[in-house]
């Protein structure tokens, strides 16, 4: 996936539905993202060493929820459909914010560095794309951008990149955020 932002699609509905894309997907990826932030809370559950992460984590889900609700918000405001495959993004989040947390404090940190590295890029595209043509809406992705590049520095701050098998862990779930991106814009 290159650097560039998606050009215009020609013809009176290319805009919209450039749009649509733009709102399913970040909609599914505030969905995914609460999800890991569950999973991540359930594998640690029981651990009073954790009680921080526990918080953080916490507290990152607390911020998701709040994005994937203005995303929800948008998806009716716009008349745009969710992702048909909004079930396997609640799954396939959970089950990685799970399988991370019981791998180690570290690797869920790292899980969550790679997620967010992902997400900010993906935000920063959108940004650049909507430009002047949509600035309420640039405007506030970037506020979420920067919630996402504050939850990135907070996990490598937490030792994200001394997790165990760091560089195959975060190239796994790098790739599978932008599979899911190109898949959550159409399906």
């Amino acid at each position: 996936m290159t650097g560039r932002p998606i050009p215009p699609r020609p013809g009176p509905d290319g805009p919209s539905a450039r749009l649509a894309e733009m709102l399913r997907v970040d909609h599914a990826g505030e969905l995914a993202a609460g999800a890991i932030y569950r999973g991540q809370r359930a594998g640690f559950r029981g651990s009073r060493r954790l009680g921080r992460a526990l918080a953080t984590i916490a507290d990152m889900e607390r911020q998701e929820a709040g994005h994937l609700a203005r995303f929800e918000a948008l998806l009716l405001e716009r008349r745009v459909r969710p992702s048909l495959l909004s079930p396997l993004w609640r799954a396939a989040g959970f089950a990685l914010g799970a399988a991370t947390a019981l791998i180690g404090e570290r690797a869920a940190h790292a899980c969550t560095e790679a997620v967010e590295t992902v997400i900010e890029a993906h935000y920063g595209r959108q940004i650049a794309e909507l430009g002047a043509a949509e600035p309420e809406l640039s405007r506030e992705i970037a506020a979420f951008r920067a919630d996402e590049i504050a939850h990135c520095d907070a996990a490598v701050a937490e030792g994200a990149r001394q997790a165990p098998a760091y560089a195959l862990l975060s190239a796994v779930v790098r790739a599978g955020c932008r599979a899911a991106i190109r898949a959550a814009e159409k399906i």
